[in-house]
């Protein structure tokens, strides 16, 4: 089965069957009107409704490109699960600024947010939408499910079933992680929580952390082997034991953040299961950025995109033509217009090597009739543009279409395992320290073409490692995840347009974690607003 390429007729099956209003009172049964009785007597079916919860990462909806939305909006692209992430961790850093002044993106670019922001609210239901439909998979394959249906085990598709929960699971753990690292502490409902109107009650940050850390733990064996997946056509965008071990990576690396109990030395062994597997460095960075992007070795766990068949407006679709304005050429980036959005904020630029200095990280950096100060945060020429996402091959040959892009989302590739390996030593959480310098200096070697790159371990400090970050994975949907590791996203650490001045200004520690929003207090008594808001 290849869930890379779905098209939005391929997800009505599912969608019919398992459609439900996007808010967090999961203790509800999905409403349809196609009878459980019968639609589970088909092994399609199954295999319909796993599509739809990938699915639910990579398109808005089920129709396509947009029409009949899974989440309520005003513009249906500003709901994408990949869109949502990518923004709200990265425009209200260091890193990205966007032009435009739709309800509440100023806001982001500025960390002047409140509760009724609706990118928090878009964020907030898409989360526990994934999180419902998940719930509602593992409710009709139990055992119990299944033999109503005549699947009992020994049948090939119960074995098939199995496999499936487990990559279900494991798209929960995948929203819940995005629940604690945005908003703290919210509900924690699984297929097990009695139905009913009861709304569902709040649980710590730090429980739904240990219940994601034991969901990844219990599926591990049941998940495809480290690497299975990677440039394997047959479930290429699937998780595998390789995606499990790097979202535990991410846990555990942030888990002082997440539990107040910081957890290094998990952080270092997970980094190392993927290091260990098949992956290999991409040796043309360009290659993951663009829309041959499947073929790059490095990729661990990607969201794929297709032009034709997944047509959408968030995804990589908006990272493109977002980055595309001024004097730049939108056809030699595969779009067919720029949408003048998305540019790179001033303090950034500082922290990466020289512009055309022989680093090919900085290669894309588009500076004509460009200024790298920004005194107008909605003027597009004002802030070095960033195209790094592009929908063109990494030879430059044309995607299947101008208007869709055809490039994946990378969500965890190789590079980002060698530097939790290395921020991971440098805090204690053992390993090897000329090991850890020969992972940041692979990555050094990739980006200058030779060693002249290169650091010695004197150099290789936790203040080198958040710059490295940046310069590696910049435009990824790092940086706030990282500032606030290093403690240096609200109350420390200083950029253009924090806080709302041209200079920029600290902020309060609150804004570490965003707002429930202000609809899901008053739909659900049982929640507690986060601190500040």
């Amino acid at each position: 089965m290849r869930l890379n390429r779905m098209t939005p007729r391929v997800l009505l099956g599912a969608m019919a069957m398992a459609g439900f209003a996007a808010c967090t009172d999961l203790n509800l049964p999905p409403q349809s009107s196609v009878s459980t009785t019968n639609i589970f007597n088909e092994p399609a079916s199954y295999t319909a409704f796993i599509a739809k919860i990938y699915g639910g990462l990579q398109v808005t909806g089920i129709q396509g490109p947009a029409g009949n939305a899974d989440i309520a909006s005003s513009d249906e692209g500003f709901s994408s699960y990949t869109r949502l992430v990518w923004q709200m961790n990265e425009l209200p850093t260091d890193e990205a600024a966007i032009a435009w002044n739709d309800a509440g993106v100023q806001e982001l670019n500025t960390q002047n947010w409140g509760a009724a922001n609706p990118f928090f609210f878009m964020m907030y239901y898409r989360i526990f939408y994934q999180v419902g439909l998940v719930n509602e998979f593992l409710r009709q394959t139990t055992d119990a499910a299944l033999a109503s249906h005549g699947i009992t085990t020994g049948m090939p598709f119960y074995t098939t079933i199995q496999g499936y929960r487990a990559e279900a699971r494991f798209l929960r753990a995948f929203s819940y992680y995005h629940a604690i690292d945005f908003f703290g502490a919210t509900p924690l409902v699984d297929e097990t929580y009695p139905l009913g109107k009861t709304p569902p009650p709040q649980s710590t940050r730090a429980a739904i952390y240990q219940y994601v850390v034991n969901e990844l733990t219990a599926i591990m064996p049941a998940l495809p082997a480290v690497g299975a997946c990677a440039g394997n056509t047959a479930c290429y965008g699937r998780a595998d034991q390789g995606a499990a071990h790097m979202l535990l990576a991410k846990l555990y690396l942030n888990a002082g953040v997440y539990t107040g109990t910081p957890n290094y030395a998990g952080a270092l062994t997970e980094a190392s299961a993927v290091i260990a597997g098949p992956y290999t460095l991409d040796p043309t960075y360009k290659r993951m950025f663009s829309a041959d992007n499947n073929t790059s070795p490095e990729l661990i766990f990607a969201i794929p995109q297709d032009g034709v068949k997944s047509q959408n407006y968030g995804g990589t679709t908006f990272l493109v033509h977002a980055s595309v304005g001024g004097n730049m050429n939108a056809n030699s980036y595969g779009v067919d217009g720029g949408w003048w959005g998305l540019r790179l904020k001033p303090d950034i630029v500082g922290k990466l090597a020289a512009l055309n200095a022989g680093d090919a990280r900085t290669a894309f950096v588009f500076t004509n009739g460009q200024t790298q100060t920004m005194n107008n945060l909605t003027d597009f020429t004002q802030g070095y543009g960033a195209p790094k996402w592009q929908n063109v091959t990494s030879t430059g040959a044309q995607a299947q279409r101008q208007d869709f892009a055809d490039t994946d989302y990378p969500v965890f590739r190789l590079a980002d395992a060698y530097l939790i390996y290395a921020e991971a030593n440098l805090r204690g959480g053992g390993g090897s320290a000329a090991t850890a310098l020969n992972y940041v200096n692979a990555l050094r070697t990739r980006a200058y073409g030779n060693a002249t790159g290169n650091i010695t371990a004197g150099q290789l400090t936790l203040p080198f490692i958040l710059d490295e970050r940046a310069r590696e994975l910049l435009w990824e949907g790092h940086r706030r995840q990282d500032l606030i590791r290093f403690g240096q996203f609200s109350t420390t650490g200083v950029w253009a347009w924090k806080g709302g001045s041209v200079g920029g200004a600290a902020t309060a520690a609150f804004h570490d974690l965003y707002p429930i929003p202000a609809s899901e207090l008053i739909t659900n008594p049982n929640l507690h607003q986060n601190t500040g808001y």
